[in-house]
């Protein structure tokens, strides 16, 4: 074994003999005296190895470099001064691998790097400890998700990522090659969750990749992005958003649990949990808006600046909008039975930014052609969706968390592909 314990678990192990393994992370040699700063995964300590406590052998021995691979075997020892609360007397070394090229990026972070340079050396940029970090809390954000659904008995599905035709109906897909036929990388996960429920299942949960050939070039989309999605029958949009507050909730308290000490170090940012998520109607803030000196008219959608000036208004960083006028949602979102010019489809708004959206879905037939004829839109080119609702769908609702967005704003991040491990954007196809 080369490593018998992980750094983070060193403080608690004082007097007892442990063995480590990382990277260099940084290295002082005074001669008689040598310090090297140890980093693995859960943190950094300091091995001490000094002339006359250990043999002349072992310390002639320790040559390093800066993020060379390393094994370190020793006795623990409390120490008030260091950061990790304790450091190592080697006992014994092994260099595991040497660096051979020049580092083009810095993972100590004293030298800054552009964020394209650290892109396309990512496994480079990992050994930072913001970017470390993201992806730690990214790991925890899907963990709870699934977590919280598991209480909740929702049924875990696995979906392709490869359709024959465009799921949403939209022109902005990804046409591939399959065979000897024309498919397409899925949009969305929306109809095979549909699908489930009519099945029977009622209470479905995926995590899933979805791909949108849209050109843009913002901050907050990503060609490739991971949904965080559920969809419950015989439920309506408040029974999806009561579900949808207690995941939110769920899985910012284990963040703020498990690494909120170390973003609010990072990044300077608190993870707050809120007792419960505040509900807005779209008309009440609109009005709120135009009453703040913001102009917004009916019918318009929420831009960034409008939902930034919103959580400023609000005084919230956590709220949902809920009562959205059909003719700017989905075609898909049901229409109110007393005024079908407003449809029950929501969004959740985190620190300026929507990083979910959801609907009570139409499962009438007849009032999905409705809708897609009030767009312009055939039923015809709908065919293969509207013939789903025909063989007896119950009433159903779902949403939607995009995770590298959630991410991206827990983490106090100005740009989303700090939050996608190999992010594709228009121009990114490697590493």
């Amino acid at each position: 074994m080369q490593r018998t314990h992980y750094i983070k678990e060193a403080k608690k192990l004082a007097g007892q003999k442990i063995k480590i393994a990382g990277w260099v992370h940084d290295f002082r040699d005074l001669g008689k005296l040598k310090f090297i700063q140890v980093r693995d995964i859960t943190g950094i300590i300091q091995v001490v190895a000094k002339r006359g406590e250990i043999s002349d052998e072992l310390m002639e021995s320790i040559k390093v470099n800066k993020e060379d691979v390393v094994s370190f075997e020793g006795i623990v020892k409390e120490s008030k001064v260091a950061k990790a609360g304790a450091e190592m007397i080697p006992e014994s070394f092994e260099l595991l691998n040497k660096v051979e090229l020049k580092l083009p990026v810095d993972p100590t972070g004293v030298t800054e790097s552009e964020m394209d340079t650290r892109l396309d050396f990512r496994y480079i940029d990992l050994r930072r400890k913001q970017t470390s970090l993201i992806f730690r809390t990214k790991a925890l954000c899907a963990h709870a998700f699934r977590e919280k659904l598991g209480e909740l008995e929702f049924i875990e599905i696995h979906t392709s990522a490869i359709t024959g035709a465009a799921t949403e109906g939209g022109a902005d897909v990804f046409p591939i090659q399959y065979f000897e036929n024309k498919a397409y990388l899925v949009q969305s996960p929306q109809l095979y969750k549909q699908l489930a429920i009519i099945g029977g299942f009622d209470r479905v949960m995926m995590t899933v990749p979805v791909f949108r050939a849209e050109k843009h070039n913002t901050s907050s989309h990503l060609n490739e992005i991971t949904q965080m999605d559920i969809e419950m029958g015989f439920a309506d949009h408040n029974d999806v958003m009561d579900i949808l507050e207690q995941v939110t909730l769920h899985i910012l308290a284990k963040v703020k649990q498990e690494l909120g000490d170390e973003i609010k170090e990072v990044f300077g940012k608190e993870v707050i949990v809120p007792e419960k998520i505040t509900r807005y109607s779209y008309a009440e803030l609109i009005e709120k808006l135009n009453s703040n000196g913001f102009e917004m008219k009916h019918g318009w959608d929420f831009t960034r600046e409008a939902e930034k000036k919103l959580e400023e208004v609000l005084d919230n960083e956590l709220y949902f909008v809920y009562d959205w006028p059909t003719e700017i949602r989905a075609f898909y979102s049901m229409p109110d039975k007393d005024n079908e010019k407003i449809c029950h489809a929501f969004d959740l708004i985190y620190r300026g930014l929507e990083i979910s959206s959801g609907a009570k879905r139409i499962h009438i037939p007849t009032i999905l052609e409705d809708q897609l004829k009030k767009r312009d839109l055939n039923p015809v080119d709908f065919k293969f969706y509207i013939d789903a609702f025909r063989v007896g769908a119950p009433p159903h609702s779902g949403w939607s968390i995009g995770l590298e967005r959630l991410v991206m704003k827990i983490c106090a991040q100005d740009n989303i592909r700090e939050c996608m491990l190999f992010p594709r954007d228009r121009t990114r196809l490697l590493p």
